[in-house]
């Protein structure tokens, strides 16, 4: 029996040696090892007062050019992306079609001229003149024929009643009075036949006008005919109704095109609208006129300003928001149509804000958060923060601090809530 008990103290000394290895925290436990980590005051200051919202920017105006005249197209000399001034060619139509219309229009106005100057020519009307029937060379004649025939008749009637009176004395022969008489009559029917020659001229001039008025109407007709040609002919050359850049041009050299096709599509760039969509709480707030600072993801550091210059004047019944709309300078056409903004509307008057080191705030990626260590205590406690706008090298916190605590700015990934730190300052 005795050879037996060296083998059970070996086993049991085995066993004692795997329980002691197999749980090493239950025999011993080590002090938490202190982090040194350098700490900023969290600040609080008065700032304007706003409220943020997000929206997209619009262009100013956008135009989908689109041409006057069908046609085939022979060039289009601008690119997507182009700037393009007021009145730059974007696209020449074949316009020989338009060419043979306006030879054609010239031609008619040419025919058209020379038929108004005969008809002038015929009455003596001159170009500037205004229309005198009694300058009419035949009426004028037929005139001058017609007053000398009534001074004739005046001058027989006048002898005729000298000789009726002498006759009655004796002093004459009955003879000589009916001479008289009859010259008398013969004079007044030469002045009858005169004034009737005289009124002939008369129609025949208003009627040689009546062609001239004619021929003016055919001049004018003929002049919109080529207007219209030339118009016509311009139309083929589409140009561009602005300043603004080139967002599309859809079509190339050899297309048929008609009026409802769109050649290209241009845009005004020096000025963007920025559309808030603002919830109807905002509503009393919103002014024209208020400053307003975006920000875009391809600039993430700067800060473009504007102004509110319209406000919608109905509220949308299903989102319960209403647009706001603020302009934004763009000479540099840093900002284009479609960016999506964070924009922060100033308000009249101050609020107090919390401020930070940047080098505070880490942003956790698993929780999609932003955070920061206050030390509190010899002790890191997590807080979760609403982050603001930047200011150089100082955060705003919108949420999550009051502004009296002191955070780590260094060694954020090596903190957990409840770490034990040594702060330097």
């Amino acid at each position: 029996m005795n050879r037996f008990i060296p083998i059970a103290l070996f086993l049991s000394a085995m066993l004692l040696a795997g329980c002691s290895a197999s749980h090493p925290e239950s025999v011993s436990a080590t002090a938490p090892q202190k982090i040194s980590v350098s700490t900023a005051p969290a600040t609080s200051r008065t700032v304007p007062a706003s409220f943020e919202e997000t929206g997209t920017f619009a262009a100013d105006e956008t135009s989908d050019i689109a041409p006057l005249v069908p046609g085939r197209v022979l060039t289009t000399p601008v690119n997507v992306g182009d700037f393009v001034k007021q009145g730059q060619v974007v696209c020449e139509l074949d316009h020989r079609d338009a060419e043979l219309r306006l030879e054609q229009a010239r031609a008619q106005l040419n025919e058209a001229t020379s038929a108004m100057h005969q008809a002038q020519s015929r009455i003596g009307l001159s170009a500037d003149a205004k229309f005198d029937p009694n300058s009419v060379p035949e009426v004028a004649a037929a005139r001058a024929n017609y007053e000398s025939a009534q001074a004739q008749a005046r001058l027989a009637a006048a002898d005729a009643r000298r000789y009726e009176n002498l006759v009655a004395s004796g002093d004459v022969s009955r003879s000589a009075f009916d001479k008289a008489h009859t010259q008398q009559e013969t004079a007044d029917a030469q002045a009858n036949a005169a004034r009737q020659q005289y009124q002939a001229a008369l129609n025949g001039a208003r009627q040689g006008f009546g062609a001239v008025e004619s021929a003016q109407a055919a001049l004018a007709a003929a002049q919109a005919q080529l207007a219209q040609a030339e118009k016509g002919l311009a139309d083929t050359t589409i140009r561009a109704p602005f300043d603004g850049n080139i967002t599309a041009r859809p079509v190339a050299a050899g297309e048929y095109v008609g009026m409802n096709n769109k050649i290209a599509t241009i845009v005004r760039m020096g000025s963007l609208k920025l559309q808030l969509q603002t919830p109807e709480q905002r509503a009393a707030q919103a002014k024209i006129g208020m400053a307003v600072e975006a920000r875009v993801a391809a600039y993430p550091d700067r800060v473009f300003t504007g102004k509110v210059t319209a406000i919608d004047a109905s509220v949308d019944p299903a989102s319960r928001v209403f647009i706001v709309e603020a302009r934004f300078d763009n000479g540099g056409s840093q900002l284009r149509p479609g960016m999506f903004a964070k924009a922060r509307v100033l308000l009249p008057g101050g609020e107090t804000a919390v401020f930070v080191p940047r080098t505070a705030v880490l942003r956790d990626k698993t929780t999609d958060s932003n955070q920061v260590y206050v030390v509190d205590n010899g002790k890191a406690r997590l807080r979760v923060v609403v982050l603001g706008d930047a200011d150089g090298d100082q955060i705003r916190i919108a949420s999550g601090l009051t502004g009296s605590e002191s955070v780590a700015v260094n060694h954020l990934s090596e903190l957990y809530d409840g770490a034990v730190v040594e702060a330097r300052h």
